[in-house]
């Protein structure tokens, strides 16, 4: 991890601070410091010496470009530089060495250009990188002693201080722990864990030193992988960037055609110099790969990570979404939605009884009753004398009381009669489950358990029509009853339900004909649906590993309206990126024709593609704006 700078482009022309050697800086200087010499002595009267000096400036510059072009041709890479050292190497010959000296300092100049505004694009994303931590203090025998990162294993107990990162996922110990999340999922409010909640490698510790039970090594953490994915989609070379490369050897053929064309014409060889200077280089080599990279800074400040530009240009091109149920549309686990108390119990007294007593049990059910209870700040009693009923029920004695919780089939076994709701409770809405509670041999009320609607789903739903995608559908393995009970009153295209994984495939290669698909899921059943799909977006803060594994997109943070706000991001950004490279082409096929007539003089076409290039790195550098603040993107940018 500690070498993630190493994703970056090796060309000489391209800054590394960090790398500490002098050769960019040098190749920069020399043109800058010739024309500072040379100008002064132009305008005296003393041509030859500043020609003489504007010549020997260009030299190292043209010569390092000539080294990285030849390198580049042997690996069957072409390149626009090519055309930047024609021009060069054009305006020497020809004596323009005022010309030449200007390309040279603009080309190098505009390199460090781009790689300023690509920093300033990357910030949000390498902040992840500089946080890791490089090691941790474990409890010992011996009191605190502080490891290696990888020498933490399961089970470790770890001291985590105030201000510190949590180096590896885990659970908290005991007592309260105050994180901030906001470098995983863009979250800016602090949240509180308490014992035995899990705690993200990643999280920052701003409350009280806490104690963390390690339940993952330090490699297979969440943090971990964020960084893997987050040094991929750096590294990653996006299409519309690619083709920038194949648009090479056609632009180079039309600027070396209309040079020669511009000279046979005029018989005058400097307007062939001026062409070739106005086309060095091309906006497309700019603008697509910060525009691309900007649109990737700008979601992962906001807890979207994009695994690199080519996902993020699909992205936006998206018509239909493919979407799971249980953990994406619904919070995956189910929860207290009811509690339905009889006998002149209240709700607060009839959920700490039944709470108390499943304390003795390891069921699932039983340990979301427990929670919500505590969650409500119930005191709860021991039971004693419990007997448990493998997947039907318990009982025990609590506070003095016999009590009785589980199915409503088995609540009625151990007693006398059967009210009315129970009987009610035996079929309950699809998809929720009600849990009976009796005390001393007596029905006393209903818990009611269900997996319901992330908030705000319904919303969503109808924001992503309005922003064009075409179909939603819903793939499930839940049942038809319990699926349509789910989509109900929805903006849903079409429900597939009690789908094995196959099945899910099979859905989603059928949408591919209304165009590009994404898939949204978090379980293992999700994965190959997620592969097989256009771009993959996996829950990745609760999801299972295998879907985030293969997913393009993950969600660090457990909310689904993230995926609007990465559809954003992405059609943002490739409209950015197309416009500015459009515009800057467009601009410079102008001014390669108008120096064709005359209207340019070499040092002034230089000037001019200068003023494109800034023009279409700030255009593109918009991507990291909120959209919010910009005018909206049309849906087929």
């Amino acid at each position: 991890m500690k070498n993630w700078h190493r994703w970056k482009p090796k060309n000489w022309l391209m800054p590394a601070p960090s790398m500490g050697t002098l050769v960019q800086p040098m190749l920069l200087a020399c043109p800058a410091v010739g024309l500072a010499i040379g100008l002064p002595l132009l305008l005296i009267g003393m041509k030859v010496w500043a020609d003489r000096i504007f010549f020997a400036v260009t030299l190292p510059v043209l010569a390092g470009l000539s080294f990285e072009i030849f390198t580049r041709l042997r690996r069957g890479d072409v390149g626009l530089d090519v055309v930047a050292a024609i021009s060069m190497s054009a305006a020497v010959i020809f004596g323009e060495n005022l010309a030449a000296a200007v390309v040279a300092l603009m080309y190098v100049g505009g390199h460090y250009l781009e790689e300023f505004a690509a920093h300033r694009a990357r910030r949000e994303m390498t902040a992840l990188l500089s946080r890791t931590p490089r090691s941790a203090l474990r409890h010992g025998k011996h009191g605190l002693e502080e490891i290696d990162l990888n020498e933490i294993a399961p089970g470790d107990r770890l001291l985590v201080r105030q201000g510190e990162i949590a180096p590896v996922d885990g659970t908290l110990a005991e007592g309260l722990a105050v994180l901030d999340l906001s470098a995983l999922t863009g979250e800016a409010i602090p949240i509180q864990r308490r014992a035995g909640d899990n705690v993200l490698s990643g999280a920052l510790n701003v409350g009280v030193p806490f104690n963390l039970l390690a339940i993952r090594r330090a490699a297979e953490s969440t943090y971990a992988g964020i960084i893997k994915l987050v040094e991929a989609a750096q590294r990653s070379k996006p299409p519309m960037s690619r083709l920038a490369d194949r648009f090479a050897v056609a632009f180079l053929a039309v600027t070396l055609a209309l040079a020669i064309a511009a000279w046979l014409i005029s018989n005058d060889p400097i307007r062939a110099v001026a062409v070739l200077v106005i086309a060095t280089p091309c906006p497309l080599i700019l603008a697509v790969p910060i525009a691309i990279v900007a649109g990737l800074s700008k979601a992962a400040k906001h807890g979207i990570l994009i695994k690199g530009g080519g996902a993020l240009e699909t992205m936006a091109k998206v018509r239909s979404i493919v979407i799971d149920k249980t953990g994406t549309l619904t919070g995956g686990r189910a929860r207290i939605v009811a509690v339905n108390p009889c006998s002149g119990l209240s709700q607060d007294e009839l959920l700490r009884l039944a709470a108390s007593l499943d304390q003795a049990s390891k069921h699932i059910i039983a340990q979301i009753i427990v929670a919500e209870a505590r969650s409500r700040q119930l005191a709860l009693i021991a039971p004693v004398q419990v007997v448990e009923s493998p997947g039907e029920g318990v009982e025990g004695l609590v506070d003095g009381q016999h009590v009785i919780v589980g199915s409503a089939r088995f609540v009625r076994s151990k007693t006398a009669a059967m009210p009315v709701d129970i009987v009610a409770a035996e079929d309950p809405a699809p998809g929720a489950l009600v849990v009976a509670v009796a005390v001393n041999h007596s029905h006393v009320g209903t818990l009611v358990l269900a997996d319901e609607l992330r908030a705000g789903v319904r919303r969503l739903l109808i924001d992503l029509k309005d922003f064009g995608i075409s179909r939603i559908v819903l793939a499930t393995g839940d049942r038809q009853d319990v699926a349509e009970s789910i989509a109900a009153d929805l903006p849903i295209d079409a429900i597939r339900p009690e789908l094995t994984p196959d099945q899910k495939v099979m859905v989603v290669l059928a949408e591919r004909k209304y165009g590009a698909v994404m898939m949204i899921g978090d379980g293992v059943n999700d994965a190959p649906a997620l592969a097989a799909a256009d771009v993959g977006v996996a829950m990745g803060a609760n999801g299972a590993a295998a879907s985030a594994e293969v997913a393009d997109v993950i969600l660090l943070v457990d909310q689904l309206d993230r995926v609007f706000s990465a559809l954003k991001f992405a059609k943002r950004s490739r409209f950015l990126a197309l416009q500015s490279a459009s515009i800057g082409t467009a601009l410079s096929v102008l001014g390669m024709i108008g120096a064709a007539f005359g209207y340019f003089t070499p040092v002034q076409g230089a000037l001019f593609q200068e003023v494109i290039d800034v023009v279409v790195i700030l255009n593109a550098l918009r991507a990291l704006a909120d959209p919010r603040a910009e005018p909206p993107v049309a849906g087929g940018a």
